[in-house]
């Protein structure tokens, strides 16, 4: 099995690259991020760099297929939430085509006055919407 198997993201969403090009492959309808002007491209770049290693694609496959073991505790995750409430922020991306927004609202029905805040960006949030992530922490640590 190789990430070939999989399907590809949106178009339009960082993908897997070719390991010996750090480009995407002839043929594929991955593509590079859309970053917001202004936004430096390293986060983009090195998440690239990292995923064309040589054996990274099969250490990304380990941990697509060992997923399962991650949803299985999530009823242990709920009731830690349940029973402890503890603080918690969520920031997350309104248009990621991975985590979904209905995951991150999943954390109010069990801790109720959890903060979850969206920012209007997709994947790579910290690239785009730094301030706006820091300051939604900062705010929520000063409390």
């Amino acid at each position: 099995m190789t990430l070939d198997d999989f399907p590809a993201p949106k178009e339009g969403f960082a993908g897997a690259s070719d390991s010996s090009s750090r480009r995407p492959r002839s043929g594929s309808t991955r593509t590079a991020s859309r970053i917001s002007p202004g936004s430096a491209p390293d986060g983009y770049g090195l998440d690239n760099y990292y995923l064309a290693r040589n054996g990274a694609d099969e250490i990304q496959l380990d941990l697509f297929l060992d997923y399962t073991s991650n949803v299985a505790l999530y009823p242990e995750f709920q009731k830690y939430f349940r029973t402890s409430r503890p603080p918690l922020l969520a920031v997350w991306s309104r248009n990621d085509p991975f985590f979904l927004p209905a995951g991150a609202d999943a954390f109010k029905r069990d801790i109720p006055d959890a903060d979850v805040r969206f920012v209007d960006t997709s994947y790579f949030a910290l690239e785009t919407h730094v301030h706006e992530v820091a300051a939604a922490i900062d705010e929520f640590l000063s409390r």
